[in-house]
């Protein structure tokens, strides 16, 4: 992704991995091949692998800089970590010498915002030192949304495989740390950014807004996984913890920011990654931004 600005706000991506993921049809269950096709020409080969018909997804964090604070959203993977899929298990990923080739160490990171707790979004909120988890970013707040906290807390402790090395390994760590604090789900984390729920996904996912000299934007994680569910908001994936309440959230999302001029910024679309949900012939659809 290009740089953005937003106001007086400005935007850049880290990137941690981009490749063919998973079969269409496979993460997105209410969809068919025949719907699948009909937007094949757009997709191809940017957003699916026409081989194989694999979703190519980005996994990447934002680096939001304000006139008053320099806000990480979204940790990615991390590395060195233990978990149950072969894809994520012990990697190595070039994403601290990305983070370091914007000019930025992780003592310059004053507040990591996590949209939600699944593995790849809170992985490189710590990392290893000397056989201990630690938190990588020693002078930051970071913030989690109380519900979704306490969801995967219980989750942990009740040994979720998807979720529990996850707590212990890439959040309990923060916390013990005194690093951590616990928000209602329309924080307010300065002026010009606020959390907005959109549950579903996980039970306590959010979105963060910004808006400066009247120009919106909105980091959206996990509301969206790919740009076909901008046409089909009722479509959610395989990973959500709530199918129905899902929909509702992006529906919702998408109605309300059509033709509104919101940059978005989602977390896992391939390609430029930003663009505007735009009103097509009375499809929504998603552009995006000019490279």
């Amino acid at each position: 992704m290009h740089p953005q600005t937003i106001g007086e706000f400005t935007v850049q991506s880290v990137i941690e991995h981009v490749a063919p993921y998973i079969a269409a049809t496979e993460m997105l269950p209410s969809s068919t091949p025949e719907a699948l096709a009909e937007h094949m020409d757009w997709m191809a080969p940017t957003h699916i692998d026409p081989a194989t018909g694999f979703l190519i997804m980005a996994f990447q964090s934002f680096v939001l800089q304000t006139p008053n604070h320099t806000i990480l959203i979204d940790t990615c993977v991390g590395e060195d970590k233990e978990r149950s899929s072969p894809d994520w298990h012990m990697k190595k990923w070039p994403w601290m010498g990305n983070l370091t080739a914007l000019g930025l160490t992780p003592e310059d990171i004053d507040i990591v915002m996590c949209t939600h707790l699944h593995p790849d979004h809170v992985g490189w909120n710590t990392q290893l030192l000397d056989g201990r988890w630690v938190p990588t970013f020693p002078n930051a707040r970071y913030v989690f949304a109380k519900d979704e906290y306490h969801h995967w807390e219980q989750e942990s402790a009740r040994g979720a495989e998807r979720i529990g090395l996850t707590f212990i390994d890439s959040v309990l760590p923060v916390m013990e740390a005194g690093q951590a604090i616990l928000v209602d789900h329309d924080h307010e984390i300065e002026k010009g950014v606020w959390l907005e729920p959109t549950p579903g996904h996980s039970p306590g996912h959010v979105v963060v807004n910004v808006e400066s000299q009247g120009q919106r934007g909105a980091f959206i994680g996990d509301l969206m996984h790919h740009p076909i569910q901008v046409p089909h908001a009722d479509w959610s994936t395989c990973y959500c913890w709530d199918f129905e309440m899902s929909a509702a959230s992006r529906t919702k999302f998408v109605d309300h920011h059509t033709d509104a001029g919101t940059l978005i910024l989602p977390v896992h679309f391939a390609g430029g990654t930003a663009g505007q949900i735009v009103d097509a012939g009375g499809t929504p659809k998603f552009a995006f931004a000019a490279e």
